[in-house]
Formats: C-alpha cells, structure tokens, sequence
C-alpha cells in the first residue's frame, strides 16, 4: 500500500532521469528477459498472451476500475 503518493512520485522522476535509457537498449533487455523466461519453462513463446484477458480482470478489480 502507498502510504505517501508525493514522495513514490518524487522516487519515480528520479529513476526516470538517472536511468535513462535508449529503446534500442530497453528491447535488448526485453528480449533477453524473454528468451530466459522461455528456457525456463515459465512462459509458453508460441502464446504469450494467455491468461492476459484474466490478469487484466483481476488488475481492474484491485484497482477499482470500471470493466
């Protein structure tokens, strides 16, 4: 639970700005996060979205938003 909303937000603008970094760099780091996950049996490559529609339900439930 976020118990002061100011200083999460404060926190988040300076990661912003220290860790800035290129696309390029960000879908590298995506891909190779995704290739382990994949090699560990985690997450299935040929249907990554399953259970997608679910997770997002039960986000909007936590979250109080309307469906």
């Amino acid at each position: 639970m976020v118990r002061n909303k100011h200083k999460l937000n404060k926190f988040y603008q300076k990661l912003i700005k220290e860790e800035n970094i290129s696309h390029k760099k960000a879908l590298s780091i995506y891909e190779a996060l995704h290739k382990e996950a994949v090699s560990l049996g985690i997450i299935n490559s040929e249907n990554i979205l399953e259970g997608l529609e679910v997770d997002l339900r039960i986000a909007k439930a936590i979250n109080g938003l309307p469906s």
